[in-house]
């Protein structure tokens, strides 16, 4: 659905986005994740084409974001960080405008706005001033509002951003809805790893304009090598002890603990603690999270990148 070849984006002496190339499913939910600047929706705007790419190219729906704009538009769908609905308008106005700038058959433009405020579950709030609405219904008018024309793909920028864990478990449920029922493939920027882990088919990390991780979301977390085991002992053999079990694939010692990387540490952890004396033990699974930071060297932060005229700004 989406093809990228030696994508690049350059502000003057800035590179945003470093010779970008992924291939994205028909269908498929597709996370790009990484920290502030890293490029995520530079690449976006490149592929709703707000933005023109320094050199390199890209198709999505089979169509030429360069020499074929007004095709690549008719065929996606945006939802962009910042609220972008008229406060003024109800949520029937705005959608009944974007289905005329859209050129939604005027015949089917009253049974299409139903339809999609009845998927987002505001049918009944449609007469209704946008400013009275929460932030997680206006993320949900916005979805309404890019599925109108019937695009095949939609870019969700921080589609939760700001809202409380309700209402952004609400939003994931709409967003699996929208993949399962519309069968629109999804190319999602979040700074939230629960969100990539629960809704990604795969997942692309981006840092310095680069994809440095590439893989489903049990993939990543696999190639940390297994989960992880805390002991706090006193036993000076203890390295020895490990060193018999083959499930053990790693020791280190972090402030008084001993660190075991180890294959299915539910079942690992009663066999160690029957020949090791352990004053404390605790066991965790790899995250999205420890994924990033051991390929980054930093902890994602949980904000977005800034607007589009802002990032513009900056290298103004």
């Amino acid at each position: 659905m989406i093809r990228i070849r030696d994508l690049v984006k350059r502000y003057g002496t800035i590179t945003a986005v470093d010779g970008l190339n992924l291939d994205i499913e028909e269908n498929e939910v597709f996370g790009l994740l990484g920290s502030n600047g890293a490029g995520k929706t530079t690449t976006i705007h490149m592929l709703a084409t707000l933005l023109k790419p320094t050199s390199g190219t890209a198709t999505v729906n089979g169509y030429d974001i360069i020499k074929e704009p007004s095709k690549v538009r008719s065929s996606i769908g945006i939802v962009f960080q910042a609220p972008s609905s008229d406060d003024m308008l109800t949520g029937y106005e705005n959608l009944k405008l974007h289905s005329m700038l859209y050129s939604v058959p005027r015949h089917a433009r009253e049974n299409r706005i139903t339809e999609v405020l009845e998927l987002v579950g505001l049918l009944d709030r449609k007469d209704d001033q946008v400013k009275t609405y929460s932030g997680g219904m206006r993320r949900r008018l916005e979805i309404a509002r890019g599925l109108l024309h019937k695009p095949k793909v939609m870019f969700l920028d921080e589609p939760t951003l700001g809202l409380d864990p309700g209402s952004r478990e609400t939003m994931w449920k709409y967003i699996q809805t929208l993949v399962d029922e519309q069968k629109v493939t999804v190319i999602l920027t979040t700074h939230y790893m629960e969100e990539a882990d629960m809704l990604c088919d795969r997942i692309g990390i981006i840092d310095k304009g680069k994809i440095i991780a590439l893989d489903t979301p049990a993939g990543l977390k696999a190639g940390l090598g297994g989960d992880v085991v805390k002991l706090r002992t006193k036993d000076r053999d203890v390295d020895r002890i490990v060193g018999q079990f083959d499930f053990v694939q790693k020791v280190e010692h972090s402030d008084g603990l001993v660190v075991l990387s180890v294959k299915n540490a539910k079942r690992a952890l009663p066999v160690l603690l029957q020949h090791i004396e352990a004053e404390s033990a605790e066991f965790s699974s790899p995250t999205l999270n420890d994924v990033f930071i051991q390929l980054t060297g930093r902890n994602i932060k949980e904000a977005a990148e800034g607007g589009f005229m802002e990032r513009i700004a900056q290298y103004d």
